[in-house]
């Protein structure tokens, strides 16, 4: 019985161990290592190109949107606001999710003839979002006077990122990712 005891008194004292010193923790490691914030980010230029596509992808780490362009990507405004807004009118869009972001693309949805380069089949959905952590709705804003405009409804005010690539081709894509958490 003497054995058991002792047994019994080093098992939760090594349990006790581990609930009064647990690991170190450090305040300047963020989420999968991510620094981004939820600050307005802008590009003022002003693009050549025309978007042609709208899109989406679940990462580990964040979701992602991506404006496909047929040319070089060049200016955008990407904000968290308190209403998604149409182009050109000025009505409010209802989305889904606590934050919201306004994409705009300093770009058209139009050639130079007036004619759409990219024509949503359902501008309420853009894409389907669900079982996505972090999105929770996009749609569309619009294409007014050389800048088309995003909404995306997300989970909450995020921490998010933006940036352009190049290709496919002579194209080019914006990305915008939306971290899971901060």
């Amino acid at each position: 019985m003497k054995k058991f005891s002792t047994w019994l008194a080093a098992i939760l004292m090594a349990a006790g161990l581990g609930i009064v010193a647990p690991g170190p923790a450090s305040a300047t490691t963020s989420y999968c290592g991510l620094v981004w914030g939820s600050l307005a980010k802008a590009d003022q230029d002003m693009s050549t190109a025309n978007v042609t596509n709208v899109r989406t992808g679940q990462h580990y780490c964040f979701d992602r949107m991506v404006v496909d362009l047929n040319g070089p990507a060049a200016g955008y405004t990407v904000r968290y606001v308190p209403q998604i807004v149409q182009d050109g009118s000025g009505f409010t869009i209802p989305v889904r999710g606590s934050g919201r972001l306004q994409v705009t693309v300093n770009a058209p949805a139009y050639d130079g003839n007036g004619n759409s380069t990219y024509t949503p089949a359902d501008p309420a959905e853009l894409s389907n979002v669900a079982g996505y952590q972090t999105f929770r709705q996009m749609v569309w804003a619009g294409s007014y006077e050389g800048y088309t405009s995003i909404g995306l409804g997300v989970r909450a005010r995020l921490p998010f990122r933006v940036f352009t690539l190049d290709g496919p081709g002579s194209g080019s894509r914006l990305v915008v990712d939306v971290a899971h958490y901060w």
